[in-house]
């Protein structure tokens, strides 16, 4: 069986986020928890995302949102060979002019192929990165890319409730995952 762990972006998932639903209607989803979610910082968040893993039964299928896309691809050397894949929803452009201030250890992510497969999932109109800056992230990180359409940043002020287009799709990532 498949292990999930979400990572929510700064400020967490409210309750009526997606990952806060997929959390609450599947035990094999875990969120990790960095000691600050509204102060975020990359070395914290990275000891949390370590800490998570570690803590995974098996290598686990990470389930990122926003900022979490970011740790994830700044981790991407320290977790290689013990995540079985990641999905990445939203990913933000550090040199926006949108781009929280306060999430500034997050920027210039690394540019190279992940060592494990990955999946993006971008909106047309997320007002955190240009479907442009996205294409161009998946492409450098040797992930897929599925664009869907308008619906801002795929957070709880989109009006997605569970999201369940997003919960297949991961579903569809997964079965093409070894184990």
């Amino acid at each position: 069986m498949t292990s999930f762990i979400t990572l929510p972006g700064i400020g967490g998932s409210a309750q009526t986020h997606w990952q806060s639903y997929w959390e609450a209607d599947d035990p094999s989803f875990t969120r990790f928890q960095p000691a600050d979610w509204d102060q975020p910082d990359l070395d914290n968040w990275q000891n949390a995302l370590e800490r998570a893993i570690d803590g995974s039964r098996t290598p686990p299928v990470l389930v990122a949102h926003s900022l979490a896309c970011l740790l994830l691809v700044h981790s991407a050397g320290q977790i290689a060979g013990r995540v079985k894949g990641a999905f990445l929803v939203s990913v933000p452009d550090p040199s926006s002019a949108s781009f929280p201030a306060e999430a500034a250890s997050f920027a210039n992510p690394p540019g190279q192929a992940l060592s494990f497969p990955a999946l993006v999932i971008a909106s047309s109109n997320d007002p955190y990165a240009t479907p442009a800056y996205v294409r161009k992230c998946a492409g450098e990180w040797g992930a897929g890319l599925i664009e869907i359409g308008a619906c801002g940043h795929i957070n709880d002020a989109s009006g997605l409730g569970s999201w369940p287009l997003g919960r297949m799709l991961l579903d569809a990532f997964c079965a093409g995952l070894r184990d």
